[in-house]
This record gives C-alpha cells, structure tokens and sequence, in this order.
C-alpha cells in the first residue's frame, strides 16, 4: 500500500474511540504498519498522544510487558506513558499506547537551522540527564535522534515508547546512522545510547549527520569541544566509549572555551580510553522552549515593519511577568461615539503570556501572534481564535491561554452594552512582550 493511500486508511480513524476512552483525534503521521494520533484523557480532557500498532506483530505481548514498565517510570526529561492495551476496530485489533503530547522535535528545528553551542549544551543536559536516570534503572533508551527529542510545555523530553532492558537481544535488524554498530547484531547497551548521542549532537549542531562507513567524517561545522565528544561517542568498540557522566564533565569543564572551526572534516578513530572525571550531574536547565521558539525559522530574521507604540508592554524583568498568567488592570481609554451613536468599548483588564527566558533568548525580532476574541454584553470573552497564530506553536499557544481571560468594558448603544469583538496582536521579543488591543 502507497503512503498517501496509508495516509487516507489512518485518517478514516479519526473519530473512533478506542477502549472506551481514548478518542481518536486528529492523524499526526505513520509508520512502519503503525500511526499515531492526538487524544484527551482526563477529566479534564487533557491532550495527549496515541501510538497503534497492529496486534498481529510477534513482539506485540512484550512490548505492552515493556510499556507497563515504563508507565511506573518518572522523569522530568521523560515522555510519560498514561496507558496501554489492546483494542479492535472492526476485524482490525492492535495494541495502543498513550504517552504525552509534544508539540515539537528536534528535527523538525534543524531543517531550518542548527543549534548554537550554547543551545546544544542545554539540549545535551537534558537529555543526558533522562538517559542516566533510564540506565540507573538498567535500562536504554535505544532509539536518541533528533525526531525523540521532543518539547512538552517548556521542558525537553526523550520518547519513551522504545526503551527496552539493558542487554536485551533482539534479533538482527537493518540499522541506520544512529544505531550503534552492534545493534546490528541484536546487542544493545547503554553504550549504544552514547553512539546515538553523539550522531544526533553532531546533527544538532551542523544540520548534517557524520557520513562515512567504517570511519565517521564530521561536518567541519562541529566546533572543536563538541568535534572531540563526539569522535569518544562514536567509538566502534562499545567498551571504549565515554560515558554519559564523562561526557558531562567535559561540557561544563570546557564552558566559556574560544571555539575555533577546524578548516578540514574530522575523521573519527578509535581514541585512547580515558580515565572518566567524576562530576556531579548538576541541575539541568527545561529549555523545550528553546526548541519550539526557534521553529519561528526564517521569518525571525526578516526585518519587521515599524508598528505603532502598544497599548500593553510587560517587560521581562517586571512583576507582570514573573507572577504568571495574573490580571493586571489596564487604564481605560477615553470613550469614542461612532457615527451610528455606539459607545466604544475598551480593555478593563489583562493578562500577559508568561514566557520563560530560555525561549526569550532563541528570538530575533519578534515573534508575532494575532488572536481574535468575541466578548458578551458582560465584557466576558466567550470564544477565541487566530487569525495568525504565527510560526512557533508555543508563543501562540501562550497568546491564546492569555487571551481568553482578558475582560473588556463593552461598548453600549443606546445606554446598553452590547457584544463586541476584539484583535490582540501579541509580538513577543526577547526582553518584551508587547500587546496591540483593537476593537473590530
């Protein structure tokens, strides 16, 4: 069957519940003989992630064995699993599984562009933070690669779905370049997760995989520190390969260097093993908006129109924005009477997107959000819209959950209030958040 034909079979799902529970949402992609789709689960009907897979696959019984195990699993910089079983629709049964939703990945940034050093020394913390919990735990991740790197609220996290016990075999599979040479042989150990580590940091940082057979060349991108982790990652023996703990210890050691770009590719041979520093693993960083505020891309780096000076500005560094999401009273503006005698309304109050620092920092320019309000005779907002959310999903998301709290004085015809509708246009920067409150 083609993918576009793949693609219609799937979508024909939407709308199916499956256990009694978890609705079909939206098609977010195959593969493979799988999908996956949104859901909500909850009371609250939070959003999360279904991943199908027929039933009929020989290790469909150990793998709802592994995902049961992972569900007791907690992380910070894990993707958390919330269910699991079999289902049927029709004649069709399968296995499911439930995990949290990510609004982003890694490899849908660097398409765009790659990490600043600095981006990927935050990345790297992160996800090797989750990778040490999971081998303390005596189990691998086996899967790192730029499309597991995923950015849930304002944290990263790494997949879950594919963690499987240390040592566990498997029988021979095709491997790609992220796999570590001995997967190929049914092997895998947390080693293997360092091999998969150091491709995808190399990825991160040059857009560009090591290439190359039985050596790996690196981009000449790669910055001379993060070139010699990856040349101790990409080691063919498994035994000769730095460990997470190692790998962190030289990033914080080498912190503050002058990178200098070497003029030729790197070639990666087999180095001397060296006796690991032991450092404590300190405190990593939630930088999930680093990855969603910069699949702003391009647009970021046009030079934007002058606009007129905003109604609203919070300042990064002011009490409006590190309370949260609070209501802060907005001065009223004169009142206007139009030509059909209808008194205009205005803003009573407001609330101002709370945007960490770490996603602040990834922007060039502004980052702009358009959002269209319907306000009862109450000055209440009953229902929300864009009208551009945008380039980056967690600035617009972040303008939308504002929005629907903002409340309005209405405007009144003939001594009655009446309905309205409003634009905020939010332009958020790196120091600022400035908002641009219109009545239609």
């Amino acid at each position: 069957m083609q993918t576009s034909e793949m693609t219609e079979t799937w979508k024909q799902w939407e709308g199916h519940i499956v256990s009694g529970q978890f609705p079909l949402g939206e098609y977010l992609g195959g593969f493979g003989r799988g999908a996956v789709f949104t859901t909500e689960i909850g009371p609250e009907r939070s959003k999360a992630a279904i991943k199908l897979l027929p039933a009929d696959l020989e290790n469909a019984e150990s793998r709802l064995a592994r995902w049961r195990k992972v569900a007791k699993l907690s992380h910070p910089h894990l993707l958390r699993v919330f269910g699991m079983g079999r289902s049927k629709f029709g004649n069709t049964e399968f296995i499911y599984i439930v995990m949290e939703y990510a609004e982003e990945n890694l490899s849908q940034v660097l398409p765009q562009r790659s990490l600043t050093p600095a981006e990927a020394q935050e990345l790297l913390h992160s996800v090797i933070d989750g990778l040490i919990y999971l081998h303390k735990q005596g189990l691998v991740h086996g899967h790192i690669k730029p499309a597991n790197i995923m950015a849930v609220n304002d944290r990263v996290k790494i997949s879950s779905d594919g963690i499987v016990a240390a040592g566990e075999r498997s029988a021979p599979t095709q491997t790609t370049v992220y796999d570590a040479p001995e997967t190929s042989m049914g092997s895998i150990s947390a080693a293997s997760d360092v091999w998969s580590l150091g491709v995808t940091m190399v990825e991160a940082l040059s857009q560009r995989a090591p290439a190359g057979r039985e050596r790996l060349f690196l981009p000449n991108t790669v910055p001379p520190r993060f070139a010699e982790i990856a040349r101790h990652c990409l080691v063919r023996d498994p035994q000769s390969r730095w460990t997470l703990q190692r790998i962190v210890a030289e990033l914080q050691s080498s912190t503050g260097t002058r990178e200098v770009t070497p003029a030729e590719p790197s070639v990666v041979n087999n180095p001397r093993q060296t006796t690991p520093k032991r450092r404590h693993l300190l405190a990593v960083i939630a930088v999930a908006a680093l990855l969603i505020a910069m699949l702003a891309g391009p647009r970021l780096f046009r030079s934007q129109p002058r606009a007129p000076k905003p109604q609203i500005t919070s300042e990064q560094n002011s009490n409006a924005a590190n309370t949260g999401s609070s209501a802060i009273p907005v001065q009223s503006e004169p009142e206007r009477v139009s030509d059909s005698g209808i008194i205009s309304g205005s803003v009573l109050h407001q609330v101002l997107p709370n945007v960490s620092q770490t996603a602040r920092n990834t922007i060039q320019g502004k980052v702009r959000v358009r959002v269209k309000l319907t306000v009862d005779e109450s000055g209440n907002v009953t229902e929300a819209s864009f009208l551009s959310p945008g380039p980056s999903k967690y600035f617009a998301r972040l303008a939308m959950q504002a929005s629907r709290d903002w409340k309005f004085t209405p405007p009144q015809m003939s001594g009655q209030p009446i309905p309205s509708e409003w634009v905020l246009k939010f332009a958020f920067g790196r120091t600022t958040t400035e908002v641009y409150p219109a009545q239609k």
